[in-house]
């Protein structure tokens, strides 16, 4: 598991590029026949990829974590990217297609992925944050996910948001977890920009051609900087930082936040005149 401390916005202004990625970015999100995990300081987020191939993959906790297993003090939100898959929880199975999504709440020990078929993996991008209470497993179709249209044309950000562990449409103590399609011609993910002090938020974008790339924004309103993200790569946003990305084509992206409540219009907005 990759180990990141969180970090004073007064020392980030100082990082040159190399360190500004070594600190926010993870490059290798995917990697076949693995688990591949990011734990944050901030808020104690824990992110990454779930790749099975020929087995099944098993998510344990290690030392970092000082448990037993890795939902003993957890929840858990799913959202399968690749071919077909199964998630099986305590000896029941799970089957989700692609882009099914999947919420498991804390006190569920044994949790395995596997693929269905191994020319054809499914991937499992996982985000997990601490938990008070069990809360019900429940499967999350994308048909089932609660649909929000937002932006327009005009300003190149217009799009669906589909909201998967959200209150709206189950049950949990911190994740809120979604995913955003952005429309043909619209490459502003958001813009203007917001931060939320109350919240981290962790960005995923995927869904890009080789050559496209994404220019994620972060940093206080009044000192920006920016990370050029390829393919199926994620970013930490703390609540301190904005996090406004655009595309040089179209993507996809999954956002995961946790912390002090779960208001996904809790934002506070930046005028374009305060941005630097």
């Amino acid at each position: 598991m990759d180990i990141r401390y969180g970090n004073h916005p007064e020392d980030s202004k100082f990082y040159n590029t190399e360190e500004i990625r070594e600190h926010y970015l993870a490059e290798n999100v995917f990697v076949e026949g693995e688990i591949k995990l990011t734990y944050t300081h901030v808020d104690r987020v824990i992110f990454g990829g779930i790749m099975p191939i020929n087995t099944k993959l098993i998510l344990t906790a290690g030392k970092e974590m000082g448990v037993n297993y890795f939902l003993e003090r957890r929840e858990l939100g799913v959202i399968n990217l690749g071919g077909d898959g199964i998630v099986t929880l305590d000896g029941v199975e799970y089957i989700l297609e692609s882009r099914d999504g999947l919420y498991i709440g804390m006190g569920i020990k044994d949790v395995e992925f596997q693929s269905t078929d191994a020319k054809n993996p499914a991937k499992f991008y996982v985000n997990s944050a601490p938990a008070h209470a069990s809360y019900p497993i429940q499967k999350i179709e994308n048909k089932k996910a609660n649909r929000v249209q937002m932006g327009d044309a005009a300003t190149s950000n217009k799009r669906t948001i589909f909201q998967y562990v959200h209150p709206s449409v189950c049950k949990s103590c911190q994740l809120v977890m979604g995913l955003t399609v952005l429309e043909a011609g619209s490459l502003w993910n958001t813009m203007p920009c917001h931060t939320h002090e109350r919240r981290m938020e962790v960005y995923f974008y995927f869904n890009m051609s080789e050559n496209t790339r994404v220019f994620h924004f972060m940093g206080q309103p009044n000192e920006t900087r920016h990370i050029v993200m390829n393919n199926e790569q994620a970013v930490i946003s703390p609540s301190w930082s904005i996090h406004s990305g655009v595309g040089t084509g179209s993507y996809t992206f999954i956002w995961g936040m946790a912390g002090e409540n779960q208001e996904f219009t809790d934002m506070d907005f930046v005028d374009m005149k305060d941005l630097k």
